[in-house]
């Protein structure tokens, strides 16, 4: 079973690209709200990509390779402990607390995510977790219980961004 270790979010009002790093907050209580995200975050908008979801583990290996960790760190919203990767394929469904989301596609680096790294993006190719949407708005803490349910269906589409 699965644990919610970390949320961070961009709190509207806040430098959205702040000189070498992430604009993140933690929290220990985020809403997530349905075909949105994280209630209050300047990302939170209807999409494939409303979360950006790391697990724990790849977070640590990452960590000892030199990568900055922190929370926020990497570019992601939550990050989640004893979740195997690999099980956060499109179409899985994930419950988070009161909430559920759906993996909709591996998430990437970005120009933005090597500057603030300082390290090729190539070098975290198919480790940086994936993009999620918010499938059942709800209540999470960090610490919270995570499920995953491996999809039956292929995943649902939504329009091109």
């Amino acid at each position: 079973m699965g644990r919610v270790v970390s949320i961070v979010y961009t709190p509207r009002g806040q430098a959205t690209r702040p000189e070498g790093h992430y604009a993140r907050v933690p929290l220990d209580v985020a809403q997530l709200v349905a075909d949105r995200g994280i209630g209050g975050d300047v990302k939170a908008r209807p999409g494939r990509r409303q979360l950006n979801v790391m697990v724990a583990e790849v977070v640590a290996d990452l960590r000892a390779e030199g990568f900055h960790t922190a929370p926020g760190e990497l570019g992601e919203q939550i990050v989640i402990a004893g979740v195997p990767a690999g099980a956060l394929v499109p179409g899985a469904r994930v419950r988070l607390g009161g909430a559920v989301i759906e993996v909709t596609l591996p998430r990437t680096g970005c120009d933005r995510f090597e500057t603030i790294q300082g390290k090729p993006k190539a070098s975290v190719e198919g480790r940086l977790g994936v993009l999620a949407r918010v499938v059942t708005g709800g209540e999470i803490r960090v610490g919270d219980e995570v499920t995953v349910e491996r999809p039956t269906d292929p995943p649902v589409s939504d329009p091109p961004e």
